[in-house]
């Protein structure tokens, strides 16, 4: 999920959150554990490598966990990411099976640590959010609320 920071100061938002599947990423790791671990530093890499941000000096593991999505066991791995410009954040990668294809997908989230961005609690929400739909259809919604 690359954010727009990192390439660019002026359109810099504080947070975001792209879900895609585990093999669109190129990950061929089979259990969530496996694949929210493989997918961690490239998260943490897109989200605040380079651009505004500059460098990733430095980073340390705020949670890794297993946890429990739209009914089905999924991991959550957390990393607090120093960097040498801009704010630091919060690279996080879920992965967890589709409640509806049982694809496995990688939620990634970039959260930066500003007085003006959203805390980290809401990531937590976010995940009880997560909820099962019908297979082929939209979830719908502006996204104001995630």
């Amino acid at each position: 999920m690359p954010d727009p920071s990192a390439g660019d100061e002026d359109s810099c938002v504080h947070g975001g959150v792209q879900s895609v599947s585990a093999v669109a990423l190129g990950i061929t790791a089979k259990t969530a554990e496996e694949i929210a671990k493989a997918d961690i530093a490239k998260n943490a890499e897109d989200s605040y490598g380079g651009g505004a941000y500059g460098d990733i000096t430095s980073h340390s593991v705020d949670a890794a966990k297993p946890v429990r999505i739209a009914g089905s066991e999924g991991y959550l791995v957390r990393w607090k990411v120093v960097t040498s410009k801009g704010p630091d954040g919060y690279a996080e990668s879920v992965a967890f099976p589709s409640p509806t294809t049982k694809q496995m997908v990688v939620l990634r989230v970039g959260l930066d640590i500003s007085d003006d961005a959203p805390k980290l609690s809401v990531l937590d929400g976010l995940l009880d959010g997560i909820k099962a739909g019908e297979a082929g259809t939209a979830g719908g919604g502006t996204g104001e609320n995630a």
